[in-house]
């Protein structure tokens, strides 16, 4: 299995995964459903560009599963299936200690708020 480096973007995709930031009856929907890629673009506030290779990097470590939901539930709202992204047991146990060594390194001084991610830094 890959090791995950744990740079700031990768450290805010981890904290949307674990439902950190969100109340107590959303956090329990996004560790057994997940999140889907436009949900997890918005809450970390990242573009797809970065986003999508992170997750990518997260499954092949293991620490991340995806999934497409089912035809009907789309059928059903009139939209194409979505692709959703869940924390694995694996990653909701290396994770938070992964986030706190970060932190206690500075290298996850941000906390996933970018003002503008399209810029070096992340401020305009």
């Amino acid at each position: 299995m890959a090791t995950v480096k744990m740079t700031a973007h990768t450290q805010t995709v981890l904290r949307a995964l674990l439902g950190q930031g969100v109340d107590g009856e959303r956090r329990s929907v996004v560790l057994t459903e997940g999140l889907y890629g436009l949900e997890l673009s918005k809450m970390s506030e990242l573009p797809n560009g970065t986003l999508f290779p992170i997750l990518e990097r997260l499954r092949q470590a293991g620490w991340v599963e995806r999934y497409w939901e089912q035809d009907a539930i789309a059928e059903a709202e009139g939209r194409p299936r979505r692709r959703f992204y869940k924390i694995t047991s694996k990653g909701a146990d290396l994770a938070p200690q992964a986030l706190a060594e970060a932190m206690a390194t500075g290298s996850g001084t941000r906390q996933g708020v970018f003002t503008n991610p399209g810029l070096a830094g992340g401020s305009a």
